[in-house]
């Protein structure tokens, strides 16, 4: 009876220790992108899109709390502007998005930093590119890490906010569209 148990405890820890062991050799690395085609010039989307304010009408994450508590901190549209949020709602959580780098027509660059549920800072950028006359290819990039242990949720996390991002950009698409 008692070799049983030892060998039972011994095959329940080996369970428990293989996925831990497994995220050692897994990817902590998170690079997303996703890009849509959005009818219109490509300094209207631009000019549209380096207002963090302007999140509120396509951001899904921005969209899942409308009544979350929101701050910001500079001239939106430009390098230091600081957009902060602070939800109850743990899919949303508490951060801030600060503006680090503008070219204007092409890119622009921003920090996230996360408070909660998860602290963590990561960067990510837009760029838009005119395709057409009044076609305009906006590119949403995420780049950031996942800590160990963590990092064994990866593909599935890697899939959810891959999604977001694009509803994200069809949003986009909708609203510029709309207009």
């Amino acid at each position: 009876m008692k070799k049983i148990l030892v060998r039972v405890l011994i095959g329940l820890a080996i369970l428990i220790a293989i996925p831990f062991v497994v995220a050692l050799f897994m990817d902590k690395d998170m690079n997303l992108q996703r890009e849509i085609i959005i009818n219109k010039p490509n300094q209207v989307v631009f000019d549209y899109v380096k207002q963090l304010k302007n999140e509120d009408n396509y951001n899904t994450w921005v969209m899942m709390d409308p009544g979350m508590k929101k701050e910001y901190r500079g001239t939106d549209g430009t390098v230091g502007f600081v957009y902060s949020w602070n939800s109850e709602n743990n899919d949303v959580g508490e951060g801030e998005q600060e503006i680090t780098k503008i070219v204007d027509g092409q890119r622009m660059d921003f920090e996230l930093r996360f408070k909660r549920p998860f602290a963590g800072t990561d960067h990510g950028f837009l760029t838009t590119e005119a395709v057409g006359e009044d076609k305009t290819r906006v590119t949403s990039n995420f780049v950031g890490q996942m800590a160990y242990p963590m990092n064994l949720m990866g593909a599935w996390c890697k899939d959810m906010m891959g999604k977001e991002m694009q509803k994200s950009l069809d949003n986009l698409k909708n609203a510029l569209e709309k207009s």
